[in-house]
């Protein structure tokens, strides 16, 4: 366990240097497009590229987890907004030793949870309506135990780090279609610039790949270690693996759906499509499932 804690915070720090290097190379394709830095010398595009980059996801780091509950429609509670939810959350983090998380409810239909922050001392676990609707206490306990598992493993950093990246991305690539755009315009009375328009053109196409593949690094393996963190700390698999079935036959997309956010969630908030396999962020509930029970004795 505590391995797996520590290649999570050594993941932390690799997909942050893979992210360095994507903005440094945008920010040296740009240099590029503007002028003849290679000649010259002057290398300041990309310089106040990866500066205005590296401050802008720094502020997403620290207010990501806002963000990610306001995206989402979350809704902090107390005890007596819905004692049955805010028991489970504080039982769970009395029985692991962690600082009891703030507790948050958002109004949907479709059944799901996430936790973000990044540390345990500043995390918060959300559950939708539906989850409550749909999970009796053995299968709610199981879900939230999978998600204090996350805050147990330091994924919720991980998690809000890629979530701030992933924002960044399609900052840059909004930032890299207005220069095709305005820029090109302004240089050419006829129309864009080409060269403008391809890279803007490519930017668009890149960034979104290149975000998907920020998520998809956050390894499946995650979701495997919160499965089996929460049902050692339930002794009780089998309210996970029902609850997971549950997900697997009644589950529906949210209704607030947003990618940058997707690999946050319990399960896939969105409708399943056919780069799942190769983008997705969570293994098929079969497999977590059939993990779940393969194991039940080591629990």
């Amino acid at each position: 366990m505590y391995r797996a804690i520590a290649r999570n915070k050594r993941n932390t720090v690799f997909i942050v240097i893979m992210f360095v290097i994507v903005v440094i190379a945008i920010g040296m394709a740009v240099n590029l497009i503007w002028g003849d830095p290679i000649r010259t010398g002057d290398w300041t595009v990309t310089i106040f590229t990866i500066i205005g980059v590296g401050i802008y996801t720094l502020i997403q780091c620290f207010s990501g987890s806002q963000e990610a509950l306001s995206m989402s429609g979350a809704r902090q509670i107390e005890k007596s907004d819905d004692p049955r939810l805010y028991r489970i959350v504080e039982n769970l983090a009395i029985t692991k030793g962690l600082p009891m998380p703030k507790v948050y409810i958002i109004d949907d239909e479709a059944p799901n949870a996430f936790a973000t922050g990044m540390s345990p001392k500043t995390a918060c676990v959300s559950a939708t309506t539906g989850l409550l609707a749909m999970m009796d206490d053995s299968e709610l306990e199981g879900v939230m135990a999978h998600e204090m598992g996350h805050v147990e493993n330091f994924d919720i950093r991980l998690n809000t780090i890629v979530f701030a990246l992933v924002v960044a991305i399609g900052v840059i690539s909004d930032i890299l279609l207005r220069l095709t755009w305005f820029g090109g315009r302004g240089r050419n009375n006829s129309g864009s610039n080409p060269i403008f328009m391809i890279a803007g053109l490519a930017a668009l196409v890149i960034s979104p790949i290149v975000a998907a593949l920020i998520q998809a690094a956050i390894s499946r393996q995650r979701e495997y270690l919160a499965d089996a963190t929460g049902a050692m700390t339930t002794r009780n698999p089998e309210g996970l693996a029902k609850a997971l079935e549950k997900l697997g036959q009644y589950g529906r997309p949210m209704q607030k759906q947003n990618t940058t956010m997707a690999h946050m969630w319990f399960a896939d908030p969105s409708k399943p499509g056919v780069m799942d396999r190769l983008f997705g962020t969570h293994p098929p509930i079969f497999d977590r499932v059939q993990r779940l029970r393969e194991n039940e004795a080591r629990f």
